[in-house]
């Protein structure tokens, strides 16, 4: 049980001598990570299942995909000031409880709707898992061992993501596409139990209040920009109610940029945007985001829809991609100190815009060779951008504001992930509608059709319309292409801006802190800032 407010509490640092039970405390948060990170992949590889089984469109499957990450995005840093003010084992224990009831439910209705509301549900534990998670590692461990646990934590935390497509793959063979929500059930109910016994109560007593209304208004600002960008192809770019929706986010993103310059304690503090090094070091962090996503939403389409692949298959085949952003993940940490982040960061984002123009040049019958090598080099500019760029946002800022630049870069990166499926998915779908032929079909098939690759196949029936169902790959194919066009294109034009723009600074480590938001307590961003916190840059 938690301790009540007039009990003693373990602030930022580890009291006393350390618990013998800490490195299994830190493996049960392993866990709760891990489930976080699978549902940011796992889910693309059911989409297309889902497609069939649901009968859900293009739109619907961007929803399915952004309803998590929007809410995670708008609510992890109120979610780790929560916890940093009220307790934060109590506040890590009430997000694994809504990720696992929200998993139950994504796991047993039978409709779009319902997944969307699930997914969204999941999103709200796993913006209390991710920061708290981070937060209590000062409490459990002493300074000369909390080096080697924020990295476990860091590397959990990316380990998810080339685990989600095999492992949904592998569900998706012997079980029905609610088994990728419901494998979450026992992880998470093994970190419950295990976090509710060893994890010690820790709070700061100083950390900011949270802002209700910022809360509200930028929940609000990213869910009307999402609708807007999913609902255009249907409605038309420049239809009434898609132009009022973009104006209606831009005015409640404005709300918060004014009321957060006024508050004496901003929640979100974009004075630190001033400064041109976390900027461009920030634009940097947000490209690879952004492609990401949208990579990992189109590609398992790709393979299923079009080339027949199996969901384990599928699986598989995205380890090119994966493997290459490790492999230069790991490397960025030896070669950024070495040539700087200046040349480093344009150098990866200019591989991956090359990966991502490849990628664009394909056709329906290309085989998985191709496909490989172009993931390969999309993985390899992921790894080598991203990694330097989370480094270079920390380097330059000051001790006091570590915590705070932290969390928004993360809040940014969802954002950016969100706007990647939005985006790059709408651009399919608008490229998809106009490119295929349906003529000659009577009106339901056609509708059907245009809504989906998996509406075209499930129309076509087994062989019955072989034209409609090649039209359908050529269509698909032809949106991603746009689609991978358009992201590689913005992504070289942004390389060049950030090599010149970006400072040519030497990185430096900010002064050790006892808490993420500056000396004494833990922000919602995490412990104090060290070269072992940047590992963790693959968050989901």
């Amino acid at each position: 049980m938690e301790a009540t407010t007039d009990e003693p509490s373990r602030t930022s640092e580890a009291e006393g001598p350390p618990d013998p039970r800490r490195w299994w405390a830190l493996g049960a948060l392993v866990v709760g990570l891990l489930v976080v990170g699978l549902d940011t992949t796992i889910i693309n590889v059911a989409m297309p299942t889902m497609s069939d089984r649901l009968g859900a469109s293009t739109g619907d499957l961007q929803w399915i995909a952004d309803s998590y990450i929007v809410v995670f995005a708008a609510l992890m840093l109120p979610a780790g000031l929560i916890g940093d003010r009220y307790g934060r084992r109590r506040f890590l224990l009430v997000g694994l409880a809504v990720f696992g009831v929200g998993s139950m439910v994504g796991a047993l209705v039978g409709s779009v709707e319902g997944v969307i509301a699930a997914r969204a549900l999941m999103g709200v534990g796993g913006a209390f898992i991710m920061p708290l998670s981070l937060s209590i590692l000062p409490s459990l461990f002493p300074a000369a061992e909390r080096g080697r646990a924020i990295s476990i934590w860091a590397a959990s935390t990316a380990l998810g993501i080339p685990l989600g497509p095999i492992l949904g793959g592998l569900l998706l063979e012997h079980f029905w596409w609610g088994s990728v929500f419901l494998i979450n059930i026992p992880m998470v109910g093994l970190a419950l139990l295990v976090c509710g016994f060893l994890l010690p109560v820790s709070r700061s007593a100083d950390a900011p209040r949270v802002d209700v209304a910022v809360t509200v208004l930028v929940t609000a600002a990213l869910t009307t920009l999402i609708f807007a960008v999913i609902e255009a192809p249907e409605w038309g770019w420049g239809d009434a109610r898609v132009l009022t929706l973009f104006g209606a986010a831009a005015l409640l993103a404005t709300s918060v940029a004014v009321r957060e310059s006024r508050a004496r304690q901003p929640m979100i503090d974009f004075g630190l945007f001033r400064d041109r090094n976390f900027l461009w070091a920030t634009i940097s962090a947000l490209v690879p985001s952004f492609a990401m996503s949208g990579v990992l939403f189109l590609v398992p389409q790709r393979f299923q829809g079009v080339d027949g692949s199996s969901a384990l298959g599928t699986g598989l085949r995205l380890l090119p991609l994966l493997g290459g952003l490790f492999v230069t993940a790991l490397a960025s940490d030896r070669v950024a100190p070495r040539f700087g982040y200046k040349v480093v960061i344009p150098s990866g984002m200019f591989l991956l815009g090359c990966g991502l123009l490849l990628g664009a040049t394909g056709s329906a019958d290309d085989g998985y060779g191709w496909t490989a090598c172009w993931l390969v080099s999309t993985g390899m500019g992921l790894g080598l951008s991203l990694v330097p760029a989370m480094d270079a946002v920390m380097a330059g800022v000051a001790p006091e504001r570590a915590g705070m630049g932290s969390a928004l870069v993360q809040t940014l990166r969802q954002v950016a992930g969100a706007l990647g499926v939005a985006i790059l998915g709408s651009v399919l779908a608008s490229a998809y509608v106009d490119r295929i032929d349906t003529g000659g079909r009577s009106e339901p098939v056609a509708d059907t059709a245009r809504e989906s690759i998996g509406g075209a196949a499930k129309v076509a029936g087994h062989g019955a319309d072989p034209a409609l169902l090649d039209s359908a790959r050529d269509a698909f194919v032809h949106g991603m292409n746009s689609s991978l066009l358009i992201c590689g294109v913005t992504t070289l034009v942004l390389a060049a801006a950030v090599a010149v723009f970006l400072p040519r600074r030497a990185a430096t480590t900010p002064a050790p802190t006892d808490g993420a938001g500056g000396p004494g307590g833990d922000g919602a961003g995490g412990p104090g800032e060290s070269d072992h916190d940047r590992e963790g840059v693959l968050h989901p």
